[in-house]
């Protein structure tokens, strides 16, 4: 009798333990019989490119003067064109579903613009009359 006093609690415990395990294996087989869902890995990597996207920056003024031009390449990585003559201009080529274009000239001229064209229809232009001018270009999405 000391023994079965000893190990009743424990005994107990398995029993509760087994049945439990028991009933959980039970009720997955019946809700749970569904497998696991897999998503395909081949999403993104092997997606269909977009056709090209042609991207072009143009600084234009007086003939002749001299312009620097900072620009964004289709990576988004600053780029410097300096003491570059006008008119100026750059194409850029992508398969990338959209692109960001940003384009700053300053020169020696007192009148300086830029454009930047997408797929050739016309996204900014701006065109700045002083001292030194200073114009801005920027597509945001394209």
């Amino acid at each position: 009798m000391k023994v079965l006093q000893r190990v009743w609690l424990p005994l107990v415990i398995v029993v509760v333990l087994v049945v439990g395990g028991a009933a959980v294996s039970r009720v997955r087989g019946i809700f749970g019989s569904d497998p696991v869902m897999v998503a395909p890995t081949n999403f993104a990597g092997d997606a269909k490119r977009f056709n090209p996207k042609v991207v072009r920056y143009e600084v234009f003024g007086p003939p002749g003067a001299v312009v620097d031009v900072n620009y964004t390449d289709l990576k988004a990585m600053p780029q410097r064109a300096s003491n570059v003559t006008l008119p100026w201009s750059l194409t850029l080529t992508t398969t990338d579903p959209s692109v960001s274009a940003t384009l700053v000239a300053q020169g020696d001229s007192d009148s300086v613009g830029c454009r930047v064209y997408v797929d050739d229809k016309l996204k900014a232009e701006r065109v700045i009359d002083g001292y030194n001018a200073q114009t801005y270009c920027i597509v945001k999405s394209a």
